[in-house]
This record gives C-alpha cells, sequence and structure tokens, in this order.
C-alpha cells in the first residue's frame, strides 16, 4: 500500500518522518487523512510513521493530527507505539500545555503507563503524581 517495505526500526522513522511526510502535509489539510490510515495500518512501522510525522504539525501549532492519530493508537500492543504517542503528547505540552492536558484528562486512565509516563515527563512532581496514580 505504501513504499515503507524498507523500513524496518524505530530509528529510521524518527529522523525521516516528520522531515519527509510531515512538511509535505503542512500545506496539503486535504491529504492528512494519509495519518489515520498508516495509524491503523498492521505495520509497527506505518502506525509509528502516523505519529512521528504528527511533529512537522505540531511545531506549527497544529494540534488536531497529533490527538487523532493518538487517540487510535491508545490501544495499541507494541511499547515503540507507547513511547511514541507519550514523546509527541510531551512535544504538544511543550507549545500548548492546555491542550495536552484537556487530552490527558479524557484518555489518562485508559493509556498504557509507558505512553503516559512519557507524556507527563516535564510535568511538576505533583502533578506527574496525580497522573499516575
Amino acid at each position: 500500500m505504501y513504499p515503507t517495505q524498507y523500513i524496518n526500526n524505530w530509528d529510521l522513522v524518527d529522523l525521516s518522518s516528520h522531515e519527509i511526510l510531515g512538511t509535505y502535509l503542512l500545506d496539503k489539510p486535504e491529504k492528512r487523512n494519509i495519518l489515520i490510515s498508516l495509524a491503523k495500518s498492521k505495520s509497527l512501522w506505518e502506525r509509528r510513521i502516523a505519529m512521528v510525522a504528527c511533529y512537522a504539525l505540531l511545531r506549527k501549532n497544529q494540534f488536531d493530527e497529533t490527538f487523532a492519530v493518538s487517540e487510535i493508537l491508545l490501544h495499541d500492543e507494541h511499547d515503540l507505539i507507547h513511547k511514541a504517542v507519550g514523546w509527541m503528547l510531551r512535544e504538544v505540552g511543550k507549545r500548548d500545555a492546555e491542550a495536552e492536558e484537556a487530552f490527558l484528562k479524557k484518555h489518562y486512565k485508559i493509556m498504557p503507563r509507558t505512553m503516559l509516563r512519557y507524556a507527563i515527563e516535564r510535568f511538576p512532581e505533583p502533578k506527574r503524581k496525580f497522573y499516575m496514580a
């Protein structure tokens, strides 16, 4: 479906997804549904591409796709997806703490612990304890 057959590790995804796919989508909101398709893929690497590609968008304070892809991946079984989602949510929080917290308040009780830990890494200790309780 997508030309991803040679992508076989997280390093390739993390170094290129936001630069290639994410940057391509910056001025093409009508094509951003590709992120949803990738997030629903059976391929671990395509799911991670969907999440990490959002980094280019969130750097421009465009969070909708990050939250949409994150919601799809909330129940993913793979630790590499948990880490990517938490990382992107943390990046949202660096730009808009209220937006990140609104997402967390809605989902933190069902998020995998690794995902949640990555997302709240920069929170003050009392707030981290609240979310982890």
